[in-house]
């Protein structure tokens, strides 16, 4: 276990290499951007399927 942790600090520190600001930032933006997108994708699925249900149940009752 002890190796384990060595070898992987030991790789961390020779072969991970991070991004740069500027990269970093353009990765937020791509991500942020898709998740709003999603966010609204799902809102439009959930409002669909209520107006289905509301229909389908009006339409027993009545």
């Amino acid at each position: 276990m002890i190796t384990y942790i060595k070898e992987s600090i030991d790789e961390l520190r020779n072969n991970v290499t991070l991004p740069t600001r500027a990269e970093s930032s353009n990765l937020m933006v791509i991500v942020a951007v898709f998740s709003i997108i999603f966010a609204l994708a799902t809102w439009g699925v959930d409002s669909l399927f209520s107006k289905l249900i509301q229909l389908y149940f009006n339409n027993i009752i009545n």
